[in-house]
């Protein structure tokens, strides 16, 4: 019986301590011949001294890039589960998702006893690993006690945990137990591979899935550790050194090549398949058996363990049915016309940062770019680079530095370029050098049909007007070509100041703001007033590495009012917007925005009611000004382009933001599509005024007629009433 599993050849490597570097040198060496799998075994499997198995598979790790890195045979006698579980997963993170750990039954003369522990740590392990559950794991077992213990972190890829040591003659309580709470089984197989050796695996296998169809498992849910008929899909060669390791590897393309002929001509789906467990996590509407061949393997569904990592944004939970990764355009084209086929929400991220919460949903399927980061330089003379929607802006600013260069976006590393470069980018050298979307010279785009364009001012004008400002609405874009900007070291201000007066600064703020030359931007921070002061935080940036035009240009703010606090340096462009750790965090925030060109006294008093109302702990005015004035209105799907401010007001309560902020409406024109929350149909016409509005359901029409691109602010026509 052949399960379908794919192919893994392997080694075990040596634990011997008379030779501690034997393990790396063979996985090494391994790895260059092409091999699939590196093993240690537990010493305490067969009673043998030796290096601890755990130890020497981190210091394999470090020796390997792409090998596959298993642990057979560990006990918890002396390994507490908690314990064993975070070094699981911080192994599997550190080398990259290659770690798969197996158990063992410790020793003891009660085997009963000996498999309830072993249960008891896997289900321990399994709870330690479930960070998608808020809750601390609680467990109060025979063998096994965790009180309250922080779940996490996950690992970096859904680990499948193996059973069984391999070497002692399997006993039927560990298969039964194999059969209910494993992911792959380690055969105890003899070194050589007679007719009557073949016969009895096999007879052991029919016995596994007896067992596992008992506990109402697929037999393909359980990888097994001989090929085809003999229904094992991993081969490891015992007792290795370079030598047999050489000789096993120039067999291995000839037994792959067997292996798959036989597949062919069978017609056996290779692939595997996930657990119950998984299986009764998945959300109603979605065909996942469907997901295509080439999404399988980076799909996340909410029953794995690296679910808690992608289901939710920035700031705002979600509980997604399937995050679909893709790692080129032409996964892209393949996951989205999945996704089209499914009768569930669809949305598309970047980064994860989008605070409106729109690159997740519920119960649907999130198209997720993160695995497409490359930052290419196309040419120095012109300075074009090309960079895929998943990279991250501090990545980028990091990349660019050794050249010289920047390029403007927002003012967070940690922001995905897809979802800022096709809505504005707004960030510390705006008025320098204008929006990040004034940057963009061509994008590839797959649009709702699944085809793939290229858009520029030559090829597709039209779309790539409507990709800088509402790309979310007509396609998905793979890759951005940008001219960038000679940018050296930057100076950067942190300022805090009284702001007491907060009608009165705001005033003065916005005029010192308008009036200070083009190198200069400035970002405003307010929360509500605490011991009866009302503190400002003003982030600035100038374009220059001369203290003294630095000096010049920051002094008139610092004239403003009081000062707290205040701290000047001379930086590079990439020490602002460093990347910091991945987004993981949930939420509900409620987020308003509004565009005004100026900071008039009307303004700063609601302004100031608003911060004094304590309704928002995050009140912040970016200035959006100065080279983004230079590119006429209608150029782009970016209409505010008279604007010098852009506004947003950030809390908890949608009642109490949305009632203060609706009575503000009249001092703006516009708002900006990244900062804004309200799902009310009159906002669309805030974020597209007019015209612009009217252009844009023009090109919905023609390249999203079915409105597939619907989760982010859809300008499509709404349907007419019949009466």
């Amino acid at each position: 019986m052949d399960l379908g599993h794919p192919l893994q050849l392997g080694v075990e490597l040596p634990l011997g301590a008379d030779d501690p570097g034997a393990a790396a040198r063979l996985a090494a060496r391994a790895e260059d011949l092409g091999l699939d799998l590196v093993v240690v075994t537990d010493p305490g499997a067969d009673g043998e001294p030796g290096l601890d198995a755990w130890t020497a598979l981190a210091a394999v790790a470090g020796r390997t890039e792409r090998v596959d890195l298993a642990a057979r045979g560990l006990t918890l006698d002396d390994r507490p589960p908690a314990v064993l579980a975070r070094a699981v997963a911080s192994l599997d993170h550190l080398a990259g998702g290659r770690v798969t750990p197996g158990l063992a039954a410790g020793a003891g003369a009660d085997r009963d006893e000996a498999l309830d522990a072993l249960a008891e740590g896997v289900d321990v392990l399994r709870g330690m690993w479930d960070a998608a559950d808020p809750g601390p794991l609680a467990l109060e077992g025979r063998h096994h006690r965790v009180v309250g213990a922080q779940r996490g972190p996950a690992p970096a890829h859904t680990l499948a945990l193996w059973l069984g040591d391999g070497r002692t003659p399997a006993d039927t309580g560990a298969r039964v137990l194999a059969a209910r709470v494993a992911d792959g089984w380690w055969l105890p197989v003899a070194d050589d591979a007679t007719p009557e050796r073949l016969a009895a695996v096999r007879r052991e296998q029919a016995a596994l899935d007896a067992d596992l169809a008992a506990a109402g498992r697929d037999p393909r849910e359980v990888r097994r550790g001989l090929v085809l008929d003999a229904g094992v899909g991993t081969l490891v060669l015992s007792a290795a050194d370079e030598d047999a390791l050489a000789a096993f590897a120039e067999v291995a393309a000839a037994v792959r090549d067997r292996v798959a002929a036989g597949r062919a001509a069978r017609g056996t789906r290779v692939g595997t398949v996930r657990s119950a467990a998984v299986r009764a996590a998945r959300a109603p509407g979605i065909d996942y058996d469907a997901v295509p061949a080439a999404l399988v393997g980076t799909a996340v569904e909410p029953g794995d363990a690296g679910y808690a990592a992608v289901r939710s944004t920035y700031m705002r939970g979600g509980r997604p049915g399937l995050v679909l990764r893709p790692g080129s355009t032409a996964e892209v084209v393949e996951a989205l016309a999945y996704a089209r086929a499914q009768d569930v929400p669809l949305a598309i991220r970047s980064g994860g940062h989008g605070i409106s919460g729109r690159s997740t949903n519920e119960g649907g399927v999130v198209l997720d770019l993160s695995r497409m980061t490359a930052i290419e330089v196309l040419d120095v003379a012109t300075r074009r680079v090309r960079i895929q929607p998943g990279a991250r802006w501090g990545e980028v600013a990091a990349a660019l530095h050794p050249y010289g260069w920047a390029l403007t976006s927002g003012d967070y590393g940690g922001v995905g370029v897809g979802g800022l470069a096709t809505a504005g980018g707004i960030g510390f050298l705006v008025r320098a050098h204008g929006l990040t979307l004034d940057h963009l010279r061509a994008a590839e785009v797959v649009l709702a049909d699944g085809s793939v364009v290229r858009a520029s001012d030559d090829e597709n004008p039209d779309l790539f007007w409507g990709v800088r400002g509402a790309g979310a609405n007509l396609g998905v874009v793979t890759s951005f070509e940008f001219e960038v900007d000679e940018v050296g070291d930057v100076g950067f201000a942190q300022l805090v100041f009284d702001a007491s007066d907060t009608e009165q600064f705001l005033v003065d703020y916005g005029a010192t703001l308008e009036a200070a030359p083009r190198d200069t931007t400035a970002f405003l921070i307010m929360g509500p007033p605490r011991g009866g002061v009302v503190a400002a935080q003003v982030m600035a940036m100038v374009d220059s590495d001369d203290p003294d035009t630095i000096i010049e240009r920051l002094t008139p703010f610092a004239r403003i009012a009081p000062l707290l606090q205040q701290q000047v340096q001379v930086v590079p462009y990439p020490a602002v917007v460093s990347v910091p750790q991945r987004h993981t965090s949930d939420g509900e925030p409620v987020t308003r925005s509004g565009m005004a060109e100026h900071l008039t006294p009307e303004l700063a008093a609601d302004a100031a009611r608003l911060v004094r109302s304590g309704a928002t702990p995050f009140f912040q005015i970016r200035a959006a000004g100065g080279a983004v004035h230079d590119v006429p209105a209608d150029a782009t799907a970016y209409a505010h382009r008279s604007a010098n401010f852009s506004i947003v007001a950030m809390g908890s309560s949608r009642r109490r933001i949305d009632a203060i902020w609706d009575a503000m409406a009249h001092h703006f024109d516009g708002a900006y599509l990244s900062f804004e929350t309200d799902r009310r149909p009159e906002r669309l016409a805030d974020v597209y005024p007019g015209a612009t509005l009217e252009r844009l359901r023009g090109l919905k029409r023609r390249y999203d007629p079915e409105d597939v691109f619907r989760h982010n602010y859809s300008v499509a026509e709404p349907p007419a009433v019949v009466v």
